[in-house]
């Protein structure tokens, strides 16, 4: 069995749970035994019902100042380590460096196992946010490092990742493994899909429909778009947000201080996947300038309905992006985005063009990428037993 470990799974939502979850459906829909260790979170009864693998959840409790994400306690939940005891894996993936983690390290030295770990998000700089200490939160990037340097092998999303896993100080190994998307769909049905959307979102001819999808943390530079956008309020374009976080309040409040109430809607969060599938395809552009992402996934989604993403030229998350090509970059200045997306609404003809090419270079589907995963999860366990002398 495959056991796939994460700090969040659905109902928490944010692009490494949705990782986790296609990992999950799409190994046991190729006929492998797999299964998820999470904490529990409101609403996950549902999931586990929903699910066609097992998810074995443990206790948690809300972390401060971070919703909504949870801080797992696996060690206070009777009935998880009963289960916990049963459980036999023929090799473990922890996609966080966290909680759920040391569960996986656990196992794969308890069971002589290999142990897999992708080095998904920029942890640092969620451990400034909430450390005022300089000294602990290099305490804690060392720690993230160590687990990391424990495990028989490293993933990354993406190569331009690996330079901020070296900044952290990890000198090992690191395997490119891309991820997926699983909005592929006809472009006849795009097309009505995007018809659908935009009618139920109220959308008038003749509007410009910019998204973004994320959480709604300052770290994703919500800030920059607004800003940006108030400099051309008077255009005739319509933001929707979907997503949900900690900053939300103050999202709401930072519109209103820029007079763009009437331009801005938040959708909240979206679990209905198709329903966001129809969103992506409503919108004609993307907005998603983060320099704290590494390799998103809702750019690789809306991509697959054919809506390219205008991101920042220094960011990580920008790898994918052929300028003019198969998406926009510009300098991480808020007059130069701003100019760029009136000039985009001015040119819808580019949108269509650059995010037809968007579909076909970005948007690989989450099935293709596992059967690359099948195949060096094989690799990975021969090796080890060949190290290992098993």
């Amino acid at each position: 069995m495959i056991g796939l470990f994460n700090d969040n799974f659905p109902p928490v939502l944010d692009g490494v749970a949705l990782t986790v979850q296609n990992y999950a459906y799409w190994l046991h829909s190729k006929g492998h035994e797999v299964s998820v260790i999470t904490p529990y979170a409101p609403g996950a009864s549902e999931i586990i019902k929903q699910a066609p693998y097992p998810v074995y959840r443990y206790s948690s409790v809300p972390i401060p100042f971070r919703a909504p994400y949870r801080f797992g306690m696996p060690y206070f939940s009777p009935i998880f380590l009963q289960e916990w005891q049963g459980l036999k894996f023929d090799l473990v993936h922890a996609h966080c460096p966290f909680t759920t983690a040391t569960l996986a390290r656990s196992a794969a030295k308890s069971q002589q196992i290999p142990l897999v770990a992708t080095f998904h998000s920029k942890y640092r700089q969620d451990f400034e946010h909430n450390v005022p200490s300089k000294d602990i939160v290099d305490m804690m990037v060392k720690r993230v490092v160590r687990f990391y340097e424990k495990a028989d092998e490293v993933w990354i999303p993406q190569a331009a990742v690996e330079p901020t896993l070296r900044e952290y100080g990890y000198k090992g190994a690191v395997t490119v493994v891309e991820n997926g998307n699983d909005f592929s769909t006809p472009v006849e049905e795009i097309k009505v899909l995007r018809q659908q959307m935009r009618e139920e979102l109220g959308l008038e001819q003749g509007d410009t429909m910019l998204l973004f999808v994320g959480q709604h943390i300052w770290e994703k530079n919500i800030g920059f778009i607004l800003e940006s956008l108030a400099l051309i309020k008077e255009q005739p374009w319509q933001l929707f947000m979907v997503g949900t976080g900690y900053a939300v309040h103050d999202i709401r409040t930072k519109i209103k201080e820029l007079g763009l109430a009437h331009k801005v809607t938040m959708l909240g969060n979206i679990l209905d996947r198709e329903r966001l599938k129809r969103i992506d395809a409503a919108a004609d552009l993307f907005l998603f300038p983060s320099l704290y992402d590494n390799a998103p996934l809702v750019v690789r989604e809306a991509a697959a309905m054919h809506t390219p993403a205008l991101m920042l030229q220094e960011s990580t998350a920008a790898e994918v992006i052929q300028p003019d090509v198969n998406g926009f970059l510009t300098p991480n200045d808020k007059q130069v985005y701003a100019e760029r997306i009136k000039y985009l609404m001015q040119h819808p003809d580019i949108l269509q063009q650059v995010g037809k090419r968007a579909s076909k270079t970005i948007a690989r589907s989450w099935e293709d990428i596992i059967d690359e995963v099948i195949l060096r999860y094989r690799d990975i366990k021969e090796s080890y037993k060949i190290k290992h002398g098993k």
